[in-house]
């Protein structure tokens, strides 16, 4: 399982590369400050959840048709708690939600996350949850070839290779597009 000190950790080095980000992150700082169980999926204040930027070789991005929210997003999802690591569960998740294994994946910086993100999910009365924080954890992947994808059709309706000028939000494309870059032309 994984422990708030962990957390804790990687946002600190997070915040060490992008201390401009330090305000939007108030509501996960202050979560691992009061010692939060943002690590148990049934927190209802809160909880972590990771998620997988993966660029194939022409430098586009993976992206899923979520069922529940309808829209277009990034694979992941909750943070479980036989997940060893913050890049294994973005990994984890990967792998579940598009049926790409583990073996064609590579990691691009398994230490620090490409993005942390904090934002609010609505209450969901159907499933008696109550609005609440997702602290995600976002980790960059990178595959040599562009995968056959099985999507998880319980949470999962489909899957688009887009370039990285369409990632969203903004914040995201502003950090991969370097990465393309370096990848479409090593040495420059």
């Amino acid at each position: 399982m994984i422990q708030l000190e962990e957390v804790a950790e990687v946002v600190d080095r997070y915040l060490a590369r992008f201390p401009e980000e330090r305000d939007r992150l108030v509501p996960l700082m202050s979560a691992l400050e009061h010692g939060t169980a943002i690590t148990d999926r049934a927190n209802s204040e809160g909880h972590l959840t990771c998620s997988a930027i993966l660029l194939d070789p022409k430098g586009r991005v993976l992206h899923i048709r979520h069922n529940v929210l309808g829209t277009w997003l990034r694979p992941g999802g909750h943070v479980e708690p036989h997940d060893t690591s913050l890049p294994q569960a973005a990994l984890r998740e990967l792998c579940e939600e598009t049926g790409i294994p583990a073996s064609l994946v590579t990691a691009i910086d398994e230490i620090t996350p490409l993005d942390i993100d904090a934002h609010v999910i609505p209450a969901n009365p159907a499933r008696g949850e109550p609005e609440h924080w997702h602290f995600d954890l976002c980790y960059a992947f990178r595959v040599a070839d562009r995968p056959e994808v099985a999507l998880q059709a319980a949470e999962v309706s489909g899957y688009q290779w887009s370039p990285v000028s369409e990632l969203q939000p903004v914040a995201y494309r502003r950090k991969v597009v370097p990465i393309v870059a370096t990848d479409l032309h090593p040495g420059e």
